[in-house]
């Protein structure tokens, strides 16, 4: 459990603050996005189904009483492919909350390599959808090749923009718009999922809620940087308005400047 009550920042787009220390592994070309052999397919549905998805459901109602609203926008999409973006306030949290949010819905989340280079989590989380930034170009081949096979097959992408993980943050912070060329390269649609802390009924600790947005579609009247740019801000903006909804701060965060001052 995170017991700091104030955290101090100097770059909202930079720092992190996550508690894990972990030593990445390097994602080269020799790195396998995808296995096709009937084992790997085998292991990738008892995990994902047999065991992390009844322990995701488990842990999020357990220690966040967590409740969603606006599943039903997935509804029409549920034999079609898209990409899903949400702010990174938990470390174990984050890894859970996205399949709690379109089940039966398959998830594939881009990650840091630290997400495959624990000891022996490591080798189970690319079972569980996890798929690790490239550190070559080989590899980087092989992980864009994934996300559109993933896509292609009717699952969903998830993405954090924010990249760094700012435990029980409120707001949300500024991100750029490099991960949202997916949906305009693929053609289809992102949504976005906001986790905000509100006070639970009886106890001291928050509760997360949810929000399901969209679908948002890219501009196709707008050139390609355009339209990701556009689409990046729309989420933005809808996902700073849900914020809004956040009635309780666990940890305060102060910009080192005003440390001070």
């Amino acid at each position: 459990m995170d017991k700091r009550k104030v955290i101090y920042y100097s770059d909202e787009q930079s720092d992190e603050f996550s508690t894990a220390q972990i030593t990445p592994r390097k994602i080269d070309g020799s790195y396998v996005y995808c296995h096709d052999s009937a084992f790997k397919k085998f292991t990738h549905l008892f995990w994902y189904r047999t065991v992390f998805t009844p322990i995701a459901y488990l842990y999020t109602k357990i220690k966040f009483h967590h409740t969603v609203v606006g599943k039903e926008l997935f509804k029409p999409f549920k034999d079609k492919g898209y990409f899903l973006y949400g702010n990174h306030t938990q470390d174990i949290g984050d890894a859970f909350i996205p399949n709690m949010l379109n089940l039966p819905k398959h998830n594939y989340v881009i990650v840091h390599p630290n997400n495959v280079s624990m000891p022996f989590l490591g080798r189970i989380t690319p079972s569980l959808g996890a798929l690790p930034l490239p550190d070559d170009m080989a590899a980087h081949r092989n992980f864009s090749a994934a996300v559109e096979r993933r896509v292609g097959e009717g699952h969903c992408v998830v993405i954090y923009p924010e990249a760094h993980i700012w435990p029980y943050y409120t707001g949300i912070r500024p991100f750029g718009d490099v991960s949202f060329s997916y949906p305009v390269k693929y053609g289809v649609p992102a949504f976005c999922f906001t986790n905000t802390y509100q006070k639970r009924k009886h106890g001291k600790k928050p509760r997360i809620v949810t929000y399901i947005d969209g679908p948002f579609y890219p501009d196709a009247s707008l050139p390609q940087r355009a339209q990701r740019k556009d689409l990046r801000d729309r989420i933005y903006a809808c996902m700073c308005q849900r914020a809004k909804n956040s009635t309780v701060v666990k940890i305060e965060y102060i910009k080192k400047e005003n440390k001070d001052g």
